[in-house]
């Protein structure tokens, strides 16, 4: 039976979507208050900017998570990356007119926007490609994208991954291998 892709203003988010996102993410340290673990706020990896909860970066009213935040409640976490999710599914949508995407591809690519941004997204070279209908390009152009704070993710130290941000480059493995399987 042949699939067919559906236009990305047809799509949201799948429940495992999110779920892929929540766990990619992690969470922040966790810290007990009053005998309840909360989460605070920190720096994921090193050039990266403070982060809560599911890897949110600011909160709904647009205010950047500083390191003098006080740590929320997994619910208040979650709430946090539904909400911030949302905003970022309307700009993605509203960035691919007319584009037609698997449901795992459209999960994927805004897995993508979610951690880099929707800046990164619009100037990428995956959303050109997918503009042209170059699916399977897109999928290569993932695997540009190794650096975080100008460090080579890929890179390996003494033959190992590095300490420093292995997880950003395993991330992309990751995802482009999951979009080619749909191809």
């Amino acid at each position: 039976m042949s699939r067919v892709r559906v236009l990305v203003t047809s799509l949201v988010l799948s429940a495992a979507g999110f779920a892929g996102w929540i766990a990619s993410e992690g969470e922040s340290p966790v810290v007990k208050q009053n005998g309840v673990e909360l989460l605070a706020p920190h720096i994921p990896t090193k050039g990266d900017v403070p982060t809560i909860g599911h890897g949110s970066t600011r909160y709904e009213d647009g205010t950047p998570v500083t390191l003098a935040d006080p740590p929320i409640t997994r619910d208040r976490a979650q709430q946090l990356a539904g909400a911030l999710h949302s905003e970022e599914e309307r700009r993605f949508q509203a960035s691919l007119p007319g584009v037609k995407l698997f449901q795992e591809e459209y999960d994927l690519y805004l897995d993508f926007t979610g951690q880099y941004g929707i800046g990164n997204w619009r100037s990428s070279s995956m959303r050109r490609h997918l503009l042209a209908g170059e699916h399977p390009k897109a999928c290569d152009a993932l695997l540009k994208w190794r650096r975080a704070a100008g460090y080579d993710c890929s890179t390996l130290v003494n033959g190992k991954p590095n300490q420093r941000c292995w997880g950003v480059w395993n991330r992309q493995l990751e995802r482009h291998a999951k979009c080619w399987s749909v191809q």
